[in-house]
């Protein structure tokens, strides 16, 4: 109910609030993947149709909002359900046809260096830059599941959690420009730069994939989609050679790299967001299998 906007009425939804008030530097109702269904008799497979970044955006931060009032009223204490009629109206947070869902990806990128030493990539979140999560650190890249345009044929070539990294590995790390579907032609993932490295090192082994499945946030019952990427040292060098330490979210914490090692890990925790925490712990409880030569 308030604020109110500049002509005296109510914000119709909380996403052009913080965008008239808060402006954080990047905030755009692009479309996005919307999860629909999850199915793991024989297998894993995760079904999508659309939906816009706003509308989940929406959801999240009005569960958000409606739990921490709840607890300031009740002095701290755990609400009763009676307190979250919006959360309690929503039934099951695992169950995409109750709960819009639009799984982001999170990467955490492994560095694996031949003498054993090997690093991972972590990333700080700028408040001020960035529409949520700001403060907290998490693993790169991270972003939403979108297509890089509205367009048709861009949506249905976007289509791939693969490319989807590709495009968040060339924003984040090598600090190149949105590909928010401005240019004049679609990407071409094979042969357009530097997706085509990104293509080459994939099919060789040299960056290797895993996906650790979903998770949801408790708070804001936002869910992500976890996965790995270990890239070979030496190719790492070669196509990170452009790296930034910093871009347009945040910057990254240890100037480039932090040691993949459970004491940096532990010591780093009380920063993590709650998903970081979540990927490193299984990460680090499955290093010999990421980690290994074949």
């Amino acid at each position: 109910m308030l604020p109110l906007t500049d002509r005296g009425e109510r914000y119709l939804g909380y996403s052009r609030a913080v965008r008239d008030l808060v402006r954080p530097r990047l905030l755009e109702n692009r479309p996005s993947f919307r999860l629909t269904g999850v199915a793991t008799a024989g297998g894993f497979a995760l079904s999508f149709g659309l939906t816009t970044f706003f509308a989940v955006y929406d959801v999240k931060q009005a569960v958000a909002h409606e739990f921490k009032a709840a607890w300031l009223r009740s002095n701290g204490d755990l609400p009763d359900w009676d307190d979250l009629p919006l959360r309690r109206a929503i039934g099951s947070p695992f169950d995409p046809e109750r709960l819009l869902m639009s799984p982001g990806i999170s990467t955490l990128t492994i560095r694996r260096d031949r003498r054993g030493e090997h690093t991972f990539v972590l990333h700080e979140r700028d408040g001020g830059k960035v529409a949520d999560g700001g403060g907290l650190c998490h693993v790169a890249p991270a972003g939403e599941f979108q297509p890089s345009s509205a367009d048709p044929a861009q949506v249905a070539n976007d289509f791939s959690l693969w490319h989807n990294i590709m495009r968040e590995f060339s924003e984040e790390f090598l600090g190149n420009p949105e590909h928010d579907g401005s240019a004049a032609r679609s990407i071409d993932y094979t042969t357009d730069e530097p997706f085509r490295d990104f293509t080459m090192a994939r099919e060789q082994g040299r960056l290797r994939l895993w996906h650790y499945g979903l998770v949801i946030e408790p708070l804001e019952l936002g869910v992500g989609q976890l996965t790995v990427a270990v890239v070979d040292g030496q190719v790492f060098d070669r196509i990170f050679a452009r790296r930034v330490g910093a871009n347009d979210e945040g910057r990254f914490v240890g100037g480039r790299d932090v040691p993949f090692t459970d004491e940096a890990i532990d010591r780093l925790e009380p920063r993590l967001s709650s998903s970081a925490v979540t990927l490193l712990r299984l990460a680090w409880r499955d290093r010999r299998r990421l980690l290994a030569d074949d």
